[in-house]
């Protein structure tokens, strides 16, 4: 074996050392003992009437505290590598932090980006194309997808069985020891509820409250975005949670809301995401193409392809897109700022236990 092949073979070797050590190195295990937190489901003065269907969904402090050993254990995955919290970090915002795909079970590369998690209360359909409509659900799709947690529902109520500690967390929670898919979904649909997202600069600033100023740059960044972006991006929540194609590509390669509804006029339209915590949730768009706010303006100044589907509101006047100068592109980004909630980020309540 001469050198260069030595070189080679060794090479690998550690790759592959890297590799199997980075997979299956496990985090420090969690905290079954944490103490339970005071929780009060509230609708800030800002928000509209959370959507009709959460008034199905009561939830109590220890329906909450399972969810939320639910969502950071691995145990429900197939081979205890996953959680939710795999690609949903609170700090930033329940995304998968600067990952434009997340990888799942072996390293499995999704085709979406996994979208930032707060104010789900609000919405009535879930995921990029909006196929879930219960929230209960889009857990059960994340666990049973063979590229996320790789699991079966039965696997995983299997794996909580073996678990003594999740009996008292059951009962507890709904009165009983018995573990069932439905309890289990039930309880990950109250934590994430709760992941209200309402204290930020700019909610301040609307309800008047202390810390609630702008800079005149922010100023004139909120008078720019009320012109020229809130059409889609409607306050308080900065969504109009519709489904529009935005021109990322002149044939989509994505079918979008298409792929649930089969209809050719649904090609490549996409949820119209929430604005807020923007600044901690990139790379953007609903494959993580774009990995910066400026990046963002750009596709929309000058960036528009002229798709079939292409959204009414990106074509008007005889013109593609939205004309920003470079100055105005810099003072909505100053704005778009004051939309992120460090409060919420760094809730202990919401933090891995």
């Amino acid at each position: 074996m001469n050198k260069k092949t030595i070189i080679v073979a060794s090479i690998a070797f550690i790759n592959l050392i890297i590799i199997f050590v980075g997979y299956h190195i496990r985090p420090s295990p969690l905290n079954y003992d944490t103490a339970s937190v005071k929780l009060d489901f509230t609708v800030p003065s800002n928000f509209p009437t959370p959507n009709a269907a959460f008034g199905q969904q009561q939830i109590t402090p220890a329906g909450f505290q399972l969810g939320r050993l639910l969502f950071y254990d691995r145990v429900l995955s197939l081979n205890n590598s996953i959680s939710c919290a795999s690609c949903h970090h609170a700090a930033s915002a329940f995304s998968d932090e600067n990952k434009a795909l997340s990888q799942g079970m072996k390293q499995c590369t999704g085709t979406r980006n996994a979208p930032a998690l707060f104010n789900l209360a609000w919405q009535k359909e879930f995921m990029w194309d909006g196929r879930i409509k219960e929230l209960q659900l889009s857990s059960h799709n994340a666990i049973t997808n063979p590229c996320e947690i790789a699991n079966s529902m039965a696997g995983a109520v299997d794996k909580l069985r073996l678990n003594s500690n999740y009996k008292r967390f059951f009962k507890a929670a709904f009165g009983s020891t018995a573990i069932d898919s439905t309890k289990m979904l039930n309880a990950l649909a109250q934590f994430m509820t709760m992941l209200v997202s309402a204290n930020s600069r700019y909610d301040k600033y609307t309800r008047h409250e202390n810390g609630g100023i702008f800079t005149d740059t922010e100023k004139q960044g909120y008078t720019l975005f009320k012109k020229n972006c809130s059409v889609c991006h409607q306050e308080p929540l900065f969504t109009d949670m519709s489904y529009r194609n935005n021109g990322l590509d002149l044939i989509s390669r994505d079918s979008g809301k298409s792929s649930s509804t089969h209809l050719a006029s649904d090609i490549g339209k996409f949820r119209v995401p929430s604005l807020r915590n923007i600044e901690v949730t990139a790379p953007y768009m609903h494959d993580g193409r774009l990995g910066t706010l400026e990046e963002v303006l750009d596709h929309y100044t000058e960036g528009i392809k002229q798709n079939s589907n292409l959204d009414g509101e990106l074509q008007q006047n005889g013109k593609i897109g939205i004309t920003l100068s470079a100055s105005e592109r810099s003072k909505i980004i100053a704005f778009l700022k004051t939309l992120t909630d460090n409060d919420f980020l760094t809730d202990p309540r919401f933090q891995r236990p």
